[in-house]
């Protein structure tokens, strides 16, 4: 088959092993088809065309003549909607991330014509993925496997004291956790492609650029160009994470979460640098699975969080074994004959200059949006000049209509995956649902997957401080001990929750903030009452399930203010 084909149809029909996908896929690179056929169907690498975890579904292939175009299809070979007057979709979503996908498939669950169009720029170190966006493929989804791999690393010092014979010493294998997560995830990308076919929406693997404020000019990885009109476009590109590139050797020898997840080998000894959510929960499972890990830190940990909280969390981390460098920035980093890196670094609180080798430098400094390719300055939406994000209103609109932006990518909204979800599919029930409703981003709970978790719902006590003053907030606080801890000798230090209410007679609950196991699990629940403006006398009547840690929220009775200890007594 040569290249003066313009199409290839393909058919989805039998089973063909590898060889067969790749020699598809390598056709496919310069055909535009009915189905498209993009490299990350087969994962990292490109070579298998749709494979999903067991096997691969496709084809038979024919060569279409010269000129022809298949009805559904818009590329080289056929006329774009400029000519006919008329926008071929109805709702073209720029993204497959979170956000993007359940806008779109909910816009197709009202009879719509809908397309994705979605393109993984590789990172600085070649790290790339499928569809599916940070969340599945470099963010919460393999954050939390690997997090519980750690904490099995945990319970097996526990199930001794259990009087279970442990052979020591307990050794861990990077290569085989991360073959599993990467397999996970590769399955998750194979059921986003499946998702979107059953529920025909088209999908194009490639870097789209506005053209007009309802044409995007999109470009393979080969730089062939195909022309999409849509009625109504949603910008939900999301972000990708920072390079400190003031620092030298920086982008040459730093990862950053875009990458660990994928590494093939174990990271070794590594520095993290960095004290976002991001970087704690990292450092902790690093930690965890017996790597020797090192946070570096500017400033305060959690920023944004409640700091009280984001102490604990840090205290407990370095009681486990995380190492911390307080209020240091680096200076250098310089790879070294024997492949390690030299990083040099400034305390500002001894105005020292430090330096330490390291296999693993990490970059987790915070996020940017990625827009840089979208051309948006041509269309006129308007971004915020400091943070670079998108500036929406209440029902996701930016400054342009018919343009809407969902996600980490609009300005002054929580970077949570389940609030872009659920933004995205209110968004495509405003456009083509007759529905008003607009997504409502307060009391939004979340969970920092540290070592020992931390979740929480609503205001900070700082936060609910600023609002209402400080004398007219209750906070409500216990240190605990969960009962897990008790047998295996752990040390319950860091366990502790508060709620923060206003002092007023009814006492409406601000916001509830608790560390410890399964934080996650606990905040969920807790989150509907405080959405539905629960107060402190209800939480009061609600009776606790024993023994759990959540049950000691029903129980708060010890005031900040009061000066008491706090230490939960007896069982």
């Amino acid at each position: 088959m040569g290249k003066t084909h313009s199409s290839l149809l393909i058919s989805v029909s039998t089973r063909l092993n590898d060889q067969a996908c790749e020699n598809v896929q390598e056709r496919a690179e310069w055909h535009y088809t009915d189905f498209v056929l993009s490299p990350e169907d087969g994962g990292s690498d490109g070579k298998a065309l749709a494979c999903g975890p067991a096997q691969c579904f496709i084809v038979s292939c024919e060569t279409q003549p010269e000129g022809w175009r298949h009805p559904s299809f818009t590329g080289p070979a056929g006329g774009t909607a400029a000519a006919t007057g008329k926008n071929e979709y109805d709702l073209l979503v720029i993204g497959g991330g979170s956000g993007g996908l359940a806008c779109a498939k909910e816009a197709a669950q009202f009879g719509r014509k809908v397309a994705v169009l979605d393109y993984v720029e590789p990172s600085p170190q070649g790290t790339k993925w499928g569809l599916g966006g940070t969340c599945v493929n470099v963010g919460c989804i393999p954050k939390k496997l690997m997090h519980q791999a750690a904490l099995l690393g945990s319970a097996l010092k526990d199930a001794q004291h259990y009087g279970w014979n442990i052979a020591q010493p307990v050794h861990h294998t990077w290569s085989v956790m991360a073959q599993a997560v990467q397999n996970y995830v590769k399955s998750l990308n194979w059921g986003h492609r499946v998702q979107l076919q059953d529920k025909k929406v088209k999908y194009f693997n490639l870097k789209g650029s506005f053209s007009d404020s309802h044409t995007i000019r999109g470009l393979t990885k080969a730089g062939k160009e195909t022309i999409v009109t849509a009625e109504n476009i949603v910008i939900a590109t999301g972000g990708r994470p920072k390079y400190p590139t003031h620092v030298a050797g920086a982008l040459e020898y730093g990862i950053t979460s875009d990458d660990l997840f994928w590494l093939k080998e174990s990271p070794g000894k590594t520095l993290v640098v960095g004290a976002s959510y991001v970087s704690l929960e990292c450092a902790g499972f690093l930690t965890g699975i017996g790597l020797d890990t090192t946070v570096m830190m500017r400033s305060i940990p959690l920023r944004g969080f409640d700091q009280q909280m984001a102490s604990l969390v840090t205290e407990h981390m370095e009681s486990y074994g995380t190492k911390f460098l307080k209020r240091c920035f680096p200076t250098t980093v310089e790879k070294l004959e024997n492949n390690r890196l030299q990083v040099t670094w400034k305390n500002t609180d001894l105005g020292t200059e430090e330096t330490d080798s390291f296999d693993t430098v990490m970059w987790a400094v915070g996020r940017a949006p990625d827009t840089e390719t979208l051309n948006l300055e041509t269309v006129g939406v308007k971004t915020n000049s400091e943070t670079g994000k998108i500036i929406v209103d209440a029902s996701e609109a930016t400054s342009v209509p018919h343009i809407y932006a969902v996600g980490d990518i609009t300005e002054g909204r929580p970077e949570l995956t389940p609030t872009a979800i659920a933004a995205g599919k209110l968004l495509a029930q405003r456009l083509f649902g007759q529905s008003s409703e607009l997504m409502d981003y307060d009391n939004v709970p979340t969970t920092v997957f540290t070592p020992l978790e931390y979740g929480c719902v609503g205001l900070s006590e700082e936060a609910a401080v600023q609002c209402y003053g400080s004398d007219n907030i209750e906070v409500y606080h216990a240190y605990y001990k969960p009962l897990e801890f008790t047998v295996a000798e752990r040390d319950a230090s860091q366990c502790y929750m508060k709620m923060v209410c206003l002092r007023e007679r009814e006492q409406r609950i601000l916001g509830l903030h608790f560390i410890g196991p399964n934080a996650g699990e606990v905040i969920q629940g807790f989150a509907l009452g405080i959405k539905c403006g629960a107060t402190y006398p209800q939480l009061m009547k609600t009776i606790g399930i024993h023994p759990t840690c959540a049950e000691e929220i029903t129980k708060l009775h010890i005031t900040k203010r009061s000066g008491l200890d706090a230490t939960v007594t007896g069982c």
